[in-house]
């Protein structure tokens, strides 16, 4: 898609005001696919040659912006942590082509704020924390899951930049259990559920995307019941925060919520009785 009304390109290592019609460029594969009649100037990120996967001392990972889906592949089949199978499910639960992949960056996809979001799901089930800079240089840490608020809608305000994404230590030694939902065999996520278990405390944390608008995270000190589990689902999601589309109705993805959590429930709870 030719974007015929950007009249200039900046680089984002040389700072400038911000202005009404700019607007940050990462990968590109959102900026590029449909038109945009409101932008005038792209900012580009990519120049800024920030480290995509970051080990930090305490074991926590640090997730560039920046950081494309491919390298994050990549970097996850080195990862020595009980979690790091899920990385792959969610890169895997783009279905895009390489060309994609190669592009499409984490920061891209959190900012998009769509409900079927992989890097969405992975990082709000592993308790990731945003990094947002202001204008002024002002810093703010938000929760993933708190950070997209709606379908297309996130807490970003006007030239705000989301930096990076942080995975805590802890998060990364979780087990997992992977669950997602299509209409069609290789259609977008209509619904796609994740568990983890915490080894230390014996938690269990469910997080719903793709079915809801926004990132719906229960925690549990326990593995719940099954009533149990099914009646926070219920209470947590309100009628109109069901995602409504052509990839799923919201009957059809409130059904396969509760039927995927609850197979996630019976997973890690039967890990757990082991």
């Amino acid at each position: 898609m030719d974007l015929n009304t950007v009249a200039e390109i900046r680089d984002a290592r040389r700072p400038a005001p911000w202005r009404p019609g700019d607007a940050w460029l990462g990968g590109g594969t959102y900026l590029f696919s449909e038109p945009q009649p409101g932008l005038r100037r792209l900012v580009d990120l990519s120049r800024t040659g920030w480290t995509p996967v970051l080990a930090h001392p305490d074991g926590a990972l640090e997730i560039a912006a920046t950081c494309s889906v491919a390298q994050l592949s990549r970097h996850a089949r080195t990862l020595a942590a009980t979690a790091a199978p899920l990385f792959e499910q969610c890169c895997r639960a783009f279905l895009a082509s390489f060309k994609i992949w190669n592009m499409a960056t984490v920061g891209g996809n959190l900012c998009n704020a769509l409900p079927a979001g992989p890097m969405i799901s992975l990082t709000a089930a592993l308790d990731g924390e945003c990094l947002l800079l202001a204008q002024d240089g002002a810093r703010r840490r938000v929760p993933v899951a708190g950070f997209v608020t709606g379908a297309g809608r996130k807490d970003l305000a006007e030239g705000e930049l989301l930096r990076s994404v942080t995975l805590p230590a802890r998060a990364l030694t979780r087990r997992t259990a992977f669950r997602q939902a299509s209409l069609y065999g290789l259609g977008r996520s209509g619904v796609l559920v994740i568990g983890t278990l915490d080894p230390l405390d014996h938690s269990l944390a469910v997080t719903v995307t793709a079915s809801t608008v926004r990132p719906i995270r229960l925690w549990f000190p326990l593995p719940p019941t099954a009533g149990a589990l099914r009646a926070a689902v219920a209470s947590a999601v309100a009628d109109d925060e069901w995602f409504d589309d052509i990839h799923g109705l919201p009957e059809w993805r409130r059904h396969m919520t509760f039927r995927l959590a609850e197979e996630i429930r019976r997973e890690l709870a039967g890990e757990e009785r082991r």
